[in-house]
Order: C-alpha cells, then structure tokens, then sequence
C-alpha cells in the first residue's frame, strides 16, 4: 500500500474561483548566532532522520579573472580534514553513522549535506563546524596540490575528454563579457588552477568561508530547542569574518547574434542555441521555464513532436531556463540523427519560436506544464534531504529572497502565468539578434555545421 503523504508542510485549502487552491506552508524558526551565522530549524517527524545543509554564499561567481577554481577546489578540500578531523575520518564516522553526505558548486553559492539518523545530529554539527572553523589549521601545500590534480583530472573527464564536453565552456564565454562572474567556468581553467599559490588559496578560504557568510538549515525529527543549544555550543566559538565583498557584476547584453561551430570527437552533430534570460525570481523567469516545458517536457511538447517523433530528424531534444541570482540564461539543444545535419534542425527550431512569439500558446497547453511543474514541486517537498530536499530548499529561499518559507510564493509564479505572458517574454529575451547558436559536429564533418564561424577550443 502506498505511503500516505505525511509530512509537516501545511497545506491549507483556500477557496478560489470554482477550485481549490492548496496553501503551501513550511513552519521554521531562525535564529542567528553573535558571529553571524544564520540557523533555520524545520520540524518533520515523519521518518527518524535529520538534514543537516549548509550554504556558504561563495561560488565561482566571487572568484576573478585569472583566479578562477577556487570555491570548486574547497569542495573537495571541506572533506579532506580539518583540525580535530583526521584525513579519511569525515566519511568514515558518516558513514558509520548510517549518513549520506554530498556538496556542490554553483556561480552562486556552495552548499554541502548530510542525511542521517537524528541521534547522529551532532555528529554531523561537530563535522561541520570544524571544517568552518578549523579547516586552514589541517591544511598544508601538499593537500592542496593534490586536491588540485583531483580537479584538474575531473575538468578532463567532464569537458576536454568528453563528448560535447567544451560546448558550455564556449557559450558561457560568449554570451557573457570577460569581466562578469559567469564568464568563466565552476570548475575554472588549467592555467588558473596551476598559477594559484597555497597563500591565494588560504585567502579565499578566510574571506568567504566565515560564519557571517553562511546559512545552516537543519530540519527533520529534531527539538529545536536541544537544536539550538547544540549549534551554539559547536558553531558559537567560530570567529567572525570580515564583511565579504559584493559581487560588482558589469552589465551582460548581446546586441548581435554569434554563430559558432568547432568539430569534436562525437558520432551526431548537436545544435545549442542561448539566451541571455531574466536572474531567478525576475519577471519572465517562470514563464521562460514553463515555455521550456512547451517546447521539449514530453512527447507531445512542441518541438519533440516535431523533431524527434514527426520528422525524425533529430535524436533528442531539450530545453531549459538556467535560473541565477545575476542572469539568467536560456538554452535549446538539439542532436540531429545520422545523415540529418544542424542548419535542417535550426530551420525547425525556428518555426516554433517564431509561432510562440506570433501567437500565444493555447491556455490548455499552458495549464498542463504548469501542472506538471506543481505535481513535481509538491513531490519534491516529501524529502528533507540531499540536494532537492526541504532543507536545502530553505536555505535556497533565504539566499535569494530573505524568506526560507518562500514556496507558496515561488509556485504561485507558476500558477498565474497567462499564456500572453510567454510569448512577451518570448518575444523581449528570444530575440535572433542576441543570442549565441553553437554547432558541434564530428571530425571531418564541417558540412554537418549550421551557419556559423569555425573555432579551436582548447582542450581538443
């Protein structure tokens, strides 16, 4: 018999024009230690666990030219030891403890979890607090150095030996100018990585990893008030940080659209078309992720149906609205199926903006994707954990918006669309002269190219 939904997220049933809208309510309590570190605390004793998330508000975003890599870098080294934790020994005890921890890198923020049974709370706070506090202390050239080889290995893996793996690298490049935060990637380059000495490393550390810079959220079966008193006896004593200086991003805007193309080590050429969007939580942020979902969320969204089930000329396709504090960005990507070439799919692709920016979509088809989007909005929150849990979801909020209990707000965005909307937002952000389109085709195969300038990426 399926699990009932039981957890404690209030959901309130408030009269609306011939239905019923439900009233998303996540209860927490915050307070904020005298170094200044933020804590949120949500109770849901649903199952016997806790997750403990932590957000430091630093991601590649804070980094400069020439000195790119470095918060990427300290997610491996955070589980690497610190002052009171022996190399090896963070995972070992999580482990033991029957936890599951992680941690991850954005151009906004680093955020690292654990998911564990609630007698192993603080465990899970001395871990964390010690690497807050304590990890310089543990932390000598030699670690760094290997960490390093760790990252320059993983940016092999994951772009310059993978197939289309340098295609983000050369959009992000030139949808963004040389000076802005999202210009170079998380992962940062080989030279940079190289160039960085131990002494940039630490200072990077002690400027954005200090408590007044961090959110702790930790929801599950807990007490609050046993909860409190534990952060404050592992976190209090952590010094205070200097105030961290604010991102001066410079203005990003394409007044001209830029055609690409390199050739790779792929069997199917690939189109990717982008898009400077609206930052998260801007008007048209919402409406640009629901158009994604007309265009590639099922079988019957638009270009799918066109592409890959009526023409079959392409192999796959898909759409999506990369949400971010600074800009957005707004992207369609398409593999065409041998003996099909790029400028074939481009044509298509075409078409069904150029229909979405004439004519809105009908509010049936609308309703669906926003449909869609709540049924997985709700199923996320039946989890507290890991990287699209409740906990991480509040710390989220925060960040952006000052309100961890952000969730009826932010899906209510979704749930007044009107489908006039997309096509405005379509029409200002989906423009042909303000956006990069990328071919990527085999070796060999340049004919396969849509319009576009050839180019050597590094790497290959």
């Amino acid at each position: 018999m399926k699990k009932l939904f039981w957890i404690p997220l209030l959901l309130l049933s408030l009269p609306a024009a011939g239905a019923q809208d439900l009233r998303l309510k996540v209860p927490y309590t915050t307070f904020t230690l005298a170094n200044g570190l933020t804590v949120i605390l949500h109770v849901d004793r649903s199952t016997p666990r806790v997750a403990v998330n932590t957000w430091f508000l630093v991601g590649s975003g804070n980094e400069k030219p020439g000195r790119t890599g470095f918060a990427h870098l300290f997610e491996h080294l955070m589980f690497m030891g610190s002052k009171n934790v022996p190399t090896g020994k963070f995972d070992e005890w999580l482990e033991a403890a029957g936890a599951d921890n992680n941690g991850s890198t954005t151009p906004d923020r680093t955020n690292y979890y654990e998911d564990l049974p609630g007698n192993a709370l603080e465990l899970a706070l001395f871990l964390d607090s010690d690497r807050m506090g304590y990890l310089v202390e543990a932390m000598s050239p030699k670690a760094v150095d290997a960490q390093r080889d760790v990252v320059k290995n993983e940016r092999r893996q994951s772009y310059e030996n993978r197939p289309y793996g340098m295609a983000s690298l050369v959009i992000d490049e030139n949808l963004y100018p040389a000076a802005h935060p999202y210009h170079w990637p998380t992962i940062g380059s080989m030279a940079d990585l190289s160039a960085a000495s131990y002494e940039d490393v630490v200072e990077f550390f002690r400027t954005y990893y200090a408590p007044n810079n961090a959110v702790l959220s930790i929801a599950g079966d807990i007490d609050p008030d046993r909860t409190k008193t534990l952060v404050e006896k592992w976190f209090g004593e952590i010094p205070r940080g200097k105030p961290v200086p604010l991102i001066d991003a410079p203005p990003a805007h394409l007044s001209a659209e830029k055609r690409l193309a390199f050739e790779d080590r792929v069997q199917l050429p690939r189109l990717y078309m982008s898009w400077l969007s609206p930052a998260q939580f801007k008007p048209g942020d919402a409406e640009l992720d629901i158009l994604a979902n007309l265009l590639s969320g099922g079988k019957n969204a638009r270009l799918y149906r066109r592409l890959v089930y009526e023409m079959q000329i392409a192999q796959d396709v898909s759409a999506y609205q990369e949400s971010q504090a600074q800009i957005s960005s707004f992207q369609i990507v398409a593999t065409a199926r041998s003996g099909h070439g790029l400028a074939e799919l481009e044509k298509v692709i075409q078409e069904e903006l150029d229909r979405i920016k004439k004519e809105a979509p009908g509010r049936r088809e609308v309703e669906r994707a926003v449909n869609q989007y709540e049924a997985s909005f709700i199923n996320r929150l039946e989890r507290i954990g890991g990287f699209m849990g409740k906990a991480n979801a509040l710390n989220s909020y925060y960040a952006a918006t000052g309100n961890p209990d952000y969730f009826q707000e932010d899906l209510a965005r979704y749930k007044n669309i009107d489908p006039e909307d997309i096509t405005a937002f379509t029409r200002s952000f989906l423009r042909d002269d303000g956006r990069v389109v990328l071919s990527v085709v085999p070796k060999g195969k340049k004919e396969l190219a849509a319009a576009g300038t050839f180019i050597s990426v590094e790497g290959k």
